[in-house]
């Protein structure tokens, strides 16, 4: 029976393309969280995994981990779809393995998309871009979440592409160590004044419906804005390519009485 006002979602993961592309360690508690943020109710959660049976034979800890990590993910509800590596020889005699899940993840997707109103792709693999087509003709909204090593045509293709990275609590902390009391966050710089040495981050706050409400100014945006001196910034920063939303910066957020919050130790995210 369909619940009326909710939004039917579907989540579509291709597992190993996120890990090996900034996504390890990706919490996919939060990732539904993410996905059914406009009143949705998750239809579909697909997660497609690759696993080694030659390697799990050799290797115990290998399987275990495995094992762990697919019920983890059927804890928070998903399906999990394990591609099996079949092993090659290429010209050379060089074995390699392969893993692809890109036909299933498309097939499946389309199939289920006609009791869907929403679908997130979460890979950063060009072959999708015919696939997002295919689903907004079917009526669907389209959104796509990965970190780095993304398409652009995937980029421009997608309803909103939101990089992993600024999602608060999807993935682990990179490259600073948090203090006690200090918040540690990812964001954009959307404001830059090299003339006068400073410009301001959007970071955001928390999950909701609202991601296009980028003015800060309004109670509904899910953003919020940070000063930040170029005093900040570490050395390998060039402030010639900022502003830039293509770079994510991770930097403290401090409270400052009377000024707001302020940027501080601002490094530049390896994308």
């Amino acid at each position: 029976m369909e619940q009326s006002g909710l939004i039917k979602v579907g989540v579509y993961v291709d597992v190993s393309n996120i890990a090996q592309n900034g996504g390890y360690g990706m919490q996919y508690d939060i990732l539904r969280t993410f996905a059914c943020r406009n009143n949705g109710v998750a239809m579909r959660l697909n997660a497609y995994v690759a696993y080694d049976e030659e390697m799990a034979e050799r290797n115990p800890e290998y399987k275990k981990k495995s094992e762990n990590f697919h019920s983890i993910l059927r804890d928070f509800g998903y399906k999990v779809i394990v591609k099996v590596v079949k092993w090659y020889v290429d010209e050379h005699g060089v074995r390699y393995g392969k893993s692809n899940a890109d036909l299933d993840m498309a097939v499946d997707a389309l199939r289920q998309s006609e009791r869907l109103d929403y679908v997130l792709l979460v890979t950063g693999d060009g072959d999708f871009v015919q696939v997002v087509r295919a689903l907004q003709s079917k009526g669907c909204r389209v959104e796509v979440l990965a970190y780095k090593n993304v398409s652009n045509d995937l980029i421009n293709e997608a309803d909103v592409f939101t990089s992993g990275y600024m999602i608060p609590d999807l993935s682990p902390i990179e490259i600073h160590k948090a203090n006690n009391g200090t918040r540690i966050v990812r964001g954009v710089c959307y404001s830059f004044f090299p003339e006068k040495g400073y410009g301001f981050m959007r970071f955001m706050k928390n999950i909701s419906g609202s991601l296009w409400i980028r003015d800060t100014r309004k109670e509904e945006s899910p953003y919020g804005t940070a000063f930040f001196h170029s005093s900040q910034l570490t050395e390998d920063i060039d402030v010639k390519k900022i502003p830039n939303r293509n770079m994510i910066f991770e930097f403290e957020l401090k409270e400052i009485k009377d000024k707001g919050l302020q940027a501080e130790n601002i490094k530049l995210l390896d994308k």
